[in-house]
């Protein structure tokens, strides 16, 4: 029963934001609705209001609480409900207690156990640390507490540390926000051939996205900039962002749901590991065995769920496709350095001379990059077919994208450029704890107010040494490397199929992630930092609580 009012529940909520989105509802029942949301919360269980707040991560609006401050989104207060509930129960107390007498009496053994925990705290106490020299050092605390907040979610996941019935739920309720952005990009696509590109940022910039973040985030997007459109002289083409404030979160959220639709969907070939070509020519079976004699409705039922997972995957070359149509440069130049990783680590692999299932199961999971390479020829009719009813006079439009890759003259790579100088300049000039964070556009001689507009160094490693100091870079990429570490450990050792498609694909799109990180900070847009939130909690949990 719980189960089907938390779906009843959510599919209200998905109903209610679209009609509010497309101006069908006002926005001032916003808040009559996130009050039934904490209501919710308060009395659904934990475990259900997790599931709940994953599935809802892109359908989280802006609150318009006042004329002048309508932009607080509907998570930040959720998850420190969810927070506080979750801190009140017996077995949370039970665990921390226990935590507290061992850190008391044996601290190096915590240390050891809870690495991650370690430097989190590093990098908020240096965070903190660094407001003493930050000229704004409001917008900086409002960084930290922004950060903490989306923290909250992954500390009621990994703490403690959660059964495999509900790991195993939540990873595959990770495939729901993903599809609907999904479908939110597909039709965002589509309507750019029957609307003209006025008529497109009144809909999107000055209605959907100003319902969704606020007046001040609409102003920005339709007066300051966006990164809505690809330009080449007077052609157009829209980079797809679906629900997103911009075109690099999307494939940053996109990349990192897709190991849950490895999860989802493959687990079936991955128990014919011992030969590659068992599980790429892995048959659809038509019907689930032993479902002979059942009563119609039986069957039908069996053979849903039997099938439903082959025809899933189907979702996953759609997800590549829309991290194509996103236009993310940085995001194709990650696909490629993805095949040097997987050789590295393939060639790892067999030098240590692990199993050689776990090597045919990573080889099957890295096929799938083929796809994304594949996809480019359905991308390119795309790009260059007439968006926003203008024709478009040059049908190489993806091909001149393509190659702007490597033009470090082109525009937004020669300013991206001249960030990255200004970033080192300045990390020399202030190499222990930054211009403070929250801070940034102090580096570039800009109004504070601009990071809101997307003022940032384009790389999310100099961002971190730039305002926080080289302390807390070198924390940040140590922080990395475990992270690393505990998601190739976790692939390699368990014996759940499940785990060893979520984990082998989180070996693949993680990294690509990071190396995306190195031209954007996107990954701190609030969407695409609660999924990272998420995974990292997923990735945290020991081994043994998935057994």
């Amino acid at each position: 029963m719980n189960k089907k009012f938390l779906n009843l529940f959510f599919a209200l909520h998905l109903i209610f934001v679209a009609l509010v989105l497309i101006g069908e509802l006002p926005r001032e029942f916003v808040l009559y609705e996130t009050g039934l949301l904490i209501l919710y919360f308060l009395f659904a269980s934990t475990e259900d209001g997790l599931i709940f707040f994953v599935r809802s991560i892109p359908i989280f609006i802006a609150i318009p609480l006042t004329t002048n401050y309508d932009n607080l989104n509907q998570w930040r207060i959720l998850a420190v409900i969810l927070f506080f509930k979750w801190l009140l129960t017996r077995e949370t107390w039970h665990y921390f207690s226990a935590w507290l007498i061992l850190l008391l009496r044996k601290p190096w053994t915590v240390i050891k156990e809870h690495p991650w925990v370690v430097l989190f705290k590093i990098l908020v106490i240096l965070g903190l640390l660094s407001l003493w020299q930050a000229p704004d050092k409001i917008e900086g605390l409002k960084r930290i507490i922004y950060f903490i907040n989306a923290g909250l979610v992954g500390v009621i996941i990994a703490y403690p540390p959660k059964n495999k019935t509900f790991i195993n739920r939540l990873i595959k309720n990770i495939t729901i926000p993903i599809i609907i952005v999904t479908l939110v990009g597909v039709v965002q696509v589509v309507i750019t051939y029957f609307i003209d590109i006025y008529q497109f940022m009144r809909i999107w910039g000055e209605g959907i996205q100003m319902r969704e973040f606020g007046t001040m985030w609409s102003y920005i997007a339709v007066n300051v900039g966006n990164t809505w459109l690809a330009y080449f002289g007077d052609q157009l083409s829209l980079r797809v962002f679906s629900l997103f404030p911009d075109s690099h979160s999307f494939p940053i959220f996109l990349l990192l749901g897709l190991p849950a639709f490895f999860a989802w969907t493959l687990t079936k070939p991955l128990g014919k590991a011992a030969k590659l070509r068992d599980m790429i020519f892995t048959p659809l079976e038509v019907a689930p065995p032993r479902s002979e004699g059942l009563a119609p409705l039986a069957r039908a039922r069996l053979l849903t769920g039997f099938t439903r997972g082959k025809v899933a995957v189907l979702w996953i070359p759609l997800i590549f496709l829309m991290m194509i149509l996103s236009g993310t440069r940085g995001i194709w130049a990650g696909g490629i350095t993805m095949i040097f990783w997987i050789i590295l680590v393939l060639t790892y692999m067999n030098y240590i001379k692990i199993n050689i299932e776990r090597i045919n199961i990573f080889k099957y999971l890295s096929c799938y990059l083929v796809i994304f390479f594949m996809l480019f020829a359905v991308a390119y009719p795309i790009f260059s077919s007439p968006q926003f009813l203008v024709s478009k006079g040059d049908s190489l439009l993806l091909q001149q994208r393509l190659k702007s890759l490597f033009d470090f003259g082109e525009t937004s790579n020669s300013q991206r450029i001249e960030i990255w100088k200004k970033s080192l300049v300045s990390i020399s000039n202030n190499p222990i704890l930054g211009v403070g964070i929250g801070n940034f556009p102090v580096v570039l001689g800009q109004n504070i107010q601009l990071s809101k507009a997307g003022s940032s160094a384009h790389n999310i490693y100099l961002q971190v040494a730039s305002e926080i100091g080289i302390p807390a870079l070198l924390t940040f990429l140590f922080l990395i490397w475990l992270v690393l570490k505990q998601i190739y450990n976790k692939f390699i050792e368990t014996h759940e199929p499940i785990y060893q498609a979520y984990f082998g694909g989180l070996l693949i799109t993680f990294p690509w992630v990071l190396v995306y990180l190195m031209t954007d900070v996107a990954i701190f847009d609030e969407r695409a930092l609660l999924l990272c939130v998420i995974t990292l909690a997923i990735t945290a949990i020991p081994l043994n609580a998935h057994e």
